[in-house]
């Protein structure tokens, strides 16, 4: 729940600057939200939060 409520934070953050920074107009933005959204009520949705999972776990065993 932290991890996907972090990744959700992230991708939100990201997005804002893109729209704010010209590079992503508000009309693709949207169309990538909406695809999201409606990928999230797919069969799909277990595979990918299983995969984002596993990078996660990856990524937090690295050791610095």
């Amino acid at each position: 729940m932290a991890i996907s409520l972090s990744v959700v934070v992230l991708l939100a953050v990201i997005l804002v600057i893109l729209i704010r920074g010209g590079n992503l107009k508000p009309g693709p933005a949207i169309a990538a939200v909406l695809f999201g959204f409606f990928l999230a009520s797919t069969g799909m949705a277990p595979s990918i939060n299983r995969f984002l999972n596993s990078i996660a776990d990856s990524i937090s065993s690295i050791k610095f």
